[in-house]
């Protein structure tokens, strides 16, 4: 087993994980990043990409919930456990995918609706939250594109419900009542 920080977090350099930069002020927006690392390639220049940026009011109504979730999983493992910290804090790819999803989910919501939203993140299995970041990042994976498809969806899916303004954007036109005075032809009428 190799050596891992924070949330299970490779320690070796230009390894494929997630981090969350958490400023020292109070007020200040957290980012989640995801680093690529160099995939065995040295050559190649490091990509990093930033998910999420989550108001702070908002990540402190989801953080608790999360690392609960991830120490409990990791001591099922028998690895250490991680805290959030100011600075960087490392996680691993597929639990920073999940951390994503959270986020996501909350960015949409209001700090009452981050409650629920966590407890339906915690019902949810990890290889659903695998398969919602897939389907998530492939349309809307960076942090500006906060109004497109699945990040709304994920918003609507683990909230409670309530107050979702979801209006119909193409409404569907009006049937008009036929004149009783004009004819319908029937196709095979002209045959």
């Amino acid at each position: 087993m190799s050596a891992t920080v924070d949330f299970a977090a490779p320690t070796e350099f230009g390894r494929h994980h997630f981090y969350v930069e958490i400023p020292t002020a109070p007020r200040e927006a957290i980012l989640i990043h995801e680093d690529y690392g160099f995939d065995g390639d040295e050559g190649c220049r490091e990509t990093s990409e930033c998910r999420v940026i989550l108001a702070r009011e908002l990540w402190n109504k989801i953080r608790d919930d999360a690392r609960r979730d991830f120490n409990t999983r990791l001591k099922a493992k028998k690895q250490s456990t991680g805290t959030w910290n100011t600075g960087k804090v490392k996680l691993d790819r597929f639990l920073g995918r999940e951390l994503c999803i959270l986020a996501w989910a909350a960015e949409h919501a209001t700090t009452q609706e981050c409650a629920i939203i966590c407890q339906k993140w915690l019902a949810l299995r990890p290889e659903e939250r695998w398969w919602f970041y897939a389907k998530t990042a492939a349309e809307a994976r960076l942090a500006q594109q906060t109004e497109r498809g699945w990040r709304k969806a994920l918003y609507c899916a683990l909230s409670d419900g309530e107050g979702i303004k979801l209006t119909q954007k193409i409404k569907p036109k009006s049937i008009k009542k036929e004149d009783d005075d004009i004819l319908i032809h029937n196709l095979f009428d002209f045959l």
